[in-house]
């Protein structure tokens, strides 16, 4: 039996749907759907991801634009150019590649980009919608984990379900999702975190657990119990003089010794991370739907 929750595998099939979509839109005299991104100064991994978001625009067909601003920005003037892509009728979604720097307010930039552009579902509004299971735009990552557990009839129907770490940006959203009373959801959700005693207690009797917790190699095999679905959204740079960039990229869960025991897991990388960029495709092809309606 395969065990692997193949991310890659499935974001390129969700591409090549989209793909067809966007043809079909054109056909039809429509203009191609538009996704922007700002990024704010010269981190070498956010570059890496938003040059992947752009390249993933090209290959389903949608206009992409790259707004780079230097680190130095003020945060009003980073606001204004949000706005500039709030009004824009060319553009149907947009991202703020995060982490910004230390002297802008994250918060106040997420809560300045309309939650009708809001492709990364960070918006309070679409989060409100989210959890009272409302049409929103979903955030990317947990997104694309209910999209790869789903292409995978993974059946989560009464089972407990642990996740590591309660972030806006993947544990509190997952959390809501898998206990939602939907195809991929009514699941018994407990969340964990690092104030959380005895963890490995969950841990040990979770059917299902989700890692999105940022620290390389914490769930270990002796954690889970024989049977477990494992979703490693955990994805760290670690230094590595072996490898020709300088370092390698890690997750949550320490692969080899949990694969023995798991029945299905995401690889790290070529799991949730594939997905999350094509949610973020998707979310914005729901974004161009409504705008021409």
């Amino acid at each position: 039996m395969n065990k692997i929750l193949d991310g890659k595998k499935t974001s390129l099939r969700i591409k090549e749907e989209i793909k067809i979509k966007v043809d079909k839109l054109i056909s039809e005299g429509h203009r191609p759907p538009h996704l922007a991104a700002i990024l704010v100064g010269e981190d070498g991994a956010s570059l890496t991801y938003v040059t992947n978001k752009v390249l993933s625009c090209k290959q389903v067909g949608f206009k992409s634009s790259l707004i780079r601003l230097p680190e130095s920005i003020s945060e009003d003037e980073l606001l204004k150019e949000i706005k500039k892509l709030n009004v824009s009728e060319e553009i149907d979604g947009f991202i703020v590649q995060l982490p910004l720097p230390n002297h802008i307010d994250d918060e106040k930039v997420l809560l300045s980009i309309s939650a009708d552009k809001d492709v990364d579902g960070f918006h309070p509004e679409n989060f409100g919608r989210m959890a009272l299971n409302m049409e929103s735009f979903i955030p990317a990552t947990p997104f694309g984990i209910i999209e790869l557990l789903e292409r995978y009839n993974i059946d989560l129907n009464g089972k407990d379900t642990v996740i590591i770490g309660r972030s806006n940006i993947v544990g509190r959203p997952i959390s809501i999702l898998l206990s939602r009373k939907t195809k991929i959801g009514n699941s018994t959700v407990t969340v964990v975190h690092s104030r959380t005693k005895k963890l490995e207690f969950y841990t040990k009797n979770a059917d299902i657990i989700v890692s999105a917790l940022g620290v390389p190699g914490f769930l270990k095999g002796d954690m889970v119990k024989d049977g477990v679905i494992i979703v490693d959204v955990g994805i760290t740079r670690v230094k590595d003089s072996s490898k020709k960039k300088g370092y390698a990229i890690k997750g949550d869960v320490d692969f080899d010794s949990v694969y023995e025991k798991a029945s299905y897991i995401t690889p790290v990388p070529g799991g949730v991370g594939p997905m999350t960029i094509a949610s973020l495709l998707l979310n914005t092809l729901k974004a161009h739907k409504k705008s021409i309606a």
